[in-house]
C-alpha cells in the first residue's frame, strides 16, 4: 500500500482524490444539519485541490449543500449519490414529493431523494419497523429503498450511483489514478467506480455502523475521519 500511495502522490496532476462528506470528512452527528467540517480538514482539502488534477466531494447531500458544508473552492461537488449527473432522475421528483411530506420527525428532502433518519428515535426498533412500511410503499410506486447508517433513503430507480459519478468525473479528465474514501453503503458503489483503473486506492472509514463488506472491499481502513485526515496529509 505504501508503494501505491507513493505512486499516487508522485504525479498528482495525473490523479484524483474523491471523498464522501458525512462520516468521512465530517464526523457523524445526531442530525445532518449539525454536521461540520473542521478547519483542519478544510485546509487539507484546499491543499489537495491545488495539487491534484481532481478533488471531488461525492455526497449523499445535494451538491449545493455539500459545497456549503465543505466550503472549499476548486473542489467538484456531486450530490445525491451521483443522481445529480443523471438527467433521467428528474422525472421522478413528483413521485418522491409525497414522501417528503411524510410526518416523520427527522426527514431530509434532497429533491431527487428523500432520507428518513432514526438516529434520534427513542426506540430504534420501532422506528425501523415504521420505515419498513415506508420502504414497501416506495417500492410499490417503482421507487428504490436503500438502507444506510441509521437512514432509509427513497430514490428513483435510475442506474446512477456514486460509482457512475466517480467514473464520469475521472473519465472527463482522462485520469487513470485515483483514491476514494467513504464510510457507508453507497460508498461501496464508489469503490467499484475505481475498477479497471491503472491505480485505484479504496479507503474505508470504519465504524460500528459501517455496512458489511466495506472494510473487506477497501485497500486501506482508517478508524475515523481524524485518521483519514492524517492519511490525506501524506498525499
Amino acid at each position: 500500500m505504501d508503494e501505491r500511495l507513493a505512486r499516487l502522490r508522485a504525479e498528482p496532476k495525473q490523479a484524483g482524490v474523491l471523498l464522501d462528506v458525512d462520516g468521512t470528512l465530517a464526523p457523524i452527528v445526531a442530525r445532518p444539519d449539525l454536521a461540520a467540517v473542521s478547519e483542519e480538514a478544510r485546509d487539507e482539502v484546499r491543499r489537495l485541490a491545488g495539487r491534484y488534477a481532481l478533488v471531488a466531494a461525492v455526497s449523499g447531500r445535494s451538491g449545493a449543500d455539500a459545497a456549503r458544508l465543505v466550503g472549499v473552492d476548486g473542489v467538484v461537488y456531486v450530490g445525491v449519490h451521483g443522481l445529480e449527473l443523471a438527467p433521467e432522475a428528474e422525472r421522478w421528483r413528483e413521485t418522491l414529493q409525497p414522501f417528503a411530506a411524510d410526518r416523520w420527525p427527522w426527514i431530509e428532502d434532497k429533491g431527487l431523494t428523500v432520507a428518513f433518519h432514526w438516529r434520534e428515535a427513542p426506540d430504534e426498533a420501532d422506528a425501523v419497523r415504521a420505515l419498513e412500511d415506508v420502504a414497501g410503499r416506495a417500492e410499490s410506486l417503482g421507487l428504490e429503498a436503500r438502507w444506510g447508517r441509521k437512514v432509509l433513503e427513497v430514490r428513483p430507480p435510475v442506474a446512477a450511483d456514486k460509482g457512475t459519478a466517480v467514473r464520469a468525473l475521472l473519465s472527463s479528465r482522462r485520469l487513470e489514478r485515483a483514491l476514494y474514501a467513504g464510510d457507508d453503503t453507497t460508498d461501496l458503489d464508489a469503490f467499484r467506480g475505481l475498477d479497471g483503473l491503472e491505480l485505484g486506492v479504496r479507503v474505508a472509514v470504519a465504524s460500528l455502523e459501517a455496512p458489511r463488506g466495506l472494510a473487506e472491499e477497501a485497500d486501506l481502513v482508517v478508524a475515523s475521519p481524524a485518521e483519514l485526515l492524517e492519511l490525506l496529509r501524506t498525499l
